[in-house]
């Protein structure tokens, strides 16, 4: 046997046993078997089903600066591998429309049916198609394990050769004393009809009959809830019924022949094959329909019983998406009259067909952009609607950090050159800053309202991203400030205009990353390149709304501020990561020198001696060291009460966090980064002739430099690449534009 024929025989194997395992197919008595041992799990409506899946991939705590959220993790595709789920579309940030969808759902499953369709509004390319896509790509998933398998039925017909006689009518040869017709080969059968709603095995038992048996079930399981109003009082569909009245009469009667022609069969989700899992675009027609099944030559072959009932079989979208989710994409850019039936059957349950009401068991979601929604608001219909609606709003992304991640996992690996550090980060601060709205304080408290005074868009930024106070307030304003980032992050949103509503979208950052990467300037994706194409977007004013609004105190909406602001910041950033690849200080440095001033300063505010480490003898603090310090930190005022309010902010920290380590570093970064800076400032022109040096070296071929002096700038260049990611090229276009920027007055 060939290498190949014998790996096709294995993947037969295999099929063949996950399909045995899988219990694909099974007989009406085989699947009540199923059901009693589990009758939560195979009674669940499509709310409880979409739920369970939430909770079968768990949640993760997720703490930002406005506060901590539950984030679920199917909203990052766990099944896929974490660079396929980012290439596929995982959902970054959005946690707080995570709960809010969540708790929506959990809604639907204690009312027993989803009776509200969930309406994700917000700007365009707020995630919210993603987030439909993340919960569908869940299902499709959880459908494959064995604690979200999912069971419909189909009928079947045996032929000819099983039984002597005509089917459902007088007495039958011993063929047909089999149990069920389930299992039969192809060649045995002469006809199946398949049931197209997925209607649920259960239904087969009458309603009556079935709620003493799910009682029973659930009772006997130990199960905490009940079972869902779906599968209590739901009915078989239109054809179902039909088929089993006319097999019911063929037996005269006998029920558990009528079980004989039963086949349950499993069923996936899938969004490819829009079974359980089904998007609709904002076309103009109904959603669903139906044909005479009987009119179909194919089904010549069923009983003569059957021949003459007509079969109606129903289709579309809302059929398709039966078990599972259907997504309304722009729901509201279609004609009121193209989507009014859904008022009444989300309502009843039911959407009305010509021939039959074909029940609906599926979780509707939607999506629709601001403009369309406050139209809709004004239509005299919105009342009627308003109660079946469930609102959540889902605005862009207002942390650069999560922004910058959008880009990164979904941009950055389409780019066929190297990406510059911080080009993607300016791009996100942009886009974030475009999305800032001037907060108002009327409804904030007056230490709120005091620590506010005067915030701008990009210190608004970086409180958002970090929780970052700006230093130029006391110590007590920015403690009100870091403490109340919730309260300001929600402060718009009982505004129509909210913050997150209106700024640069992902989708049109994304075009500016893409032409960036071609730019000829530059040999990377420099942030540079990034800034030229920012500037060439902010020319375009007619065609987008964030351009339109005019700037406001504090630099608001004022996209040639944020322009110059994020080049300053960037020149800042790229002096920082020269200075700490120049190997002129150890950065440990900075953290000792600091850690050993705030444990002296502690003895001294007790009035106590310290150890020394060399000698072991206890010695008074030195106020030497204490004072140098001072000197690097610009201590403004008073030592002595400077020295004490340190050390309270201290306790104040370890308070809020019982059994966390105290390290200077993380209480206080910023003063670490004041001492930083203060050390820079003396060793700035040192710094200025390695810039200068690396540009000779790369643009000159270090043309007057000495191998001694190459040698040490490879060392730097090393330390650029493994700290900060840089390549040679966009090494050199980071000290090129230092030098005409900010070095050249140093070295003139």
């Amino acid at each position: 046997m060939s290498e190949t024929a014998a790996t096709i025989r294995s993947i037969a194997e295999s099929l063949g046993e996950r399909f045995k395992k899988g219990r694909r197919v099974l007989s009406f008595s085989e699947y009540l078997d199923l059901f009693e041992s589990d009758p939560v799990r195979h009674s669940r409506d499509a709310s409880r089903y979409i739920r369970d899946c939430f909770d079968h991939y768990g949640t993760t705590e997720v703490e930002q600066p406005w506060g901590t959220f539950t984030r679920w993790n199917l909203f990052d595709l766990p099944w896929e591998g974490q660079e396929d789920a980012m290439r596929r579309g995982a959902l970054i940030g959005q946690e707080h429309v995570q709960e809010e969808i969540y708790r929506a759902i959990s809604n639907f499953a204690r009312e027993g049916r989803a009776n509200r369709l969930v309406l994700l509004h917000g700007p365009n390319g707020s995630a919210k198609s993603t987030i439909v896509g993340c919960i569908m790509r869940g299902a499709e998933h959880y459908s494959h394990l064995d604690e979200g398998a999912l069971y419909r039925f189909n009928w079947v017909f045996p032929s000819t050769k099983t039984l002597r006689g005509s089917l459902g009518f007088g007495q039958t040869s011993a063929g047909a004393a089999a149990a069920s017709y389930a299992h039969l080969a192809d060649d045995e059968i002469d006809a199946k009809l398949l049931v197209e709603v997925r209607d649920h095995p259960l239904f087969l038992i009458p309603v009556d009959e079935r709620r003493k048996v799910l009682e029973k079930t659930f009772a006997a399981s130990g199960a905490k809830d009940g079972p869902s109003e779906w599968i209590l009082r739901g009915q078989l569909s239109h054809k179902s019924q039909q088929v089993f009245e006319a097999l019911l009469a063929s037996y005269q009667g006998d029920y558990a022949e009528v079980l004989k022609h039963v086949q349950v069969e499993r069923f996936f989700i899938s969004q490819r094959y829009r079974v359980g899992a089904v998007t609709i675009g904002p076309q103009l027609s109904v959603d669903a329909a139906e044909r005479q099944v009987t009119m179909d030559r194919s089904l010549a072959s069923l009983p003569a019983s059957l021949q003459a009932v007509t079969l109606y079989e129903a289709k579309g979208e809302l059929i398709d998406a039966a078990g599972g989710i259907l997504e309304f994409s722009d729901l509201l850019k279609r004609p009121l009259d193209a989507f009014k039936y859904l008022q009444l059957s989300i309502e009843t349950g039911e959407v009305q067909l010509t021939a039959q009401n074909v029940q609906l068991n599926c979780v509707m979601m939607g999506s629709a952009n601001e403009l369309h929604l406050d139209a809709f608001r004004e239509h005299p219909e919105f009342a009627s609607f308003r109660g079946r609606l469930e609102l959540l709003r889902t605005p862009y992304l207002r942390s650069y950090v999560q922004e910058q991640a959008i880009y990164d996992t979904h941009v950055v690996p389409q780019i066929r050159r190297h990406v510059a550090p911080h080009a993607t980060t300016v791009a996100a601060q942009f886009a974030v800053l475009t999305r800032m709205r001037k907060p108002n304080t009327d409804n904030l408290g007056r230490a709120v309202s005091n620590a506010l005074s005067g915030l701008t868009a990009v210190e608004k930024m970086a409180l958002y991203a970090k929780g970052q106070a700006p230093e130029r307030l006391d110590a007590d304003a920015q403690k009100v400030l870091r403490a109340s980032v919730r309260e300001i992050y929600e402060e718009s949103n009982a505004h129509p205009v909210y913050e997150g509503r209106i700024g640069a979208s992902p989708r049109e950052m994304r075009v500016v990353l893409f032409d960036a990467a071609q730019s000829t300037r530059y040999a990377c994706l420099s942030p540079l390149a990034v800034l030229e194409e920012i500037e060439d977007l902010c020319e375009r004013k007619s065609e987008f709304e964030w351009l339109q609004i005019d700037s406001q105190a504090g630099g608001y909406h004022d996209v040639k501020a944020f322009g110059e602001a994020l080049f300053a910041h960037l020149l800042a950033t790229w002096e920082e990561e020269l200075y700490a690849s120049s190997g002129l200080v150890d950065e440990q440095q900075y953290d000792d020198l600091f850690e050993r001033y705030v444990q002296h300063v502690s003895v001294w505010v007790k009035k106590e001696r310290i150890r020394n480490k060399v000698t072991g003898e206890y010695e008074e603090p030195d106020p030497s060291m204490m004072s140098e310090v001072e000197r690097l930190l610009e201590v403004q005022g008073e030592a002595d009460e400077w020295r004490k309010q340190l050390i309270s902010n201290i306790a104040a920290w370890a308070i809020d966090r019982p059994g966390s380590k105290v390290q200077a570093q993380i209480v206080f970064p910023h003063l670490l980064k004041r001492l930083r800076e203060a050390v820079f400032a003396d060793k700035r022109t040192e710094v200025a002739r390695i810039a200068r040096d690396i540009a000779i070296l790369e643009r000159e071929e270090g043309f007057g430099l000495d191998a001694h002096r190459k040698e040490q700038l490879g060392r730097v260049l090393t330390a650029l690449r493994g700290k900060f990611g840089y390549c040679d090229a966009c090494a050199a276009d980071m000290v090129s534009t230092l030098m005409r920027r900010r070095y050249h007055e140093l070295l003139s």
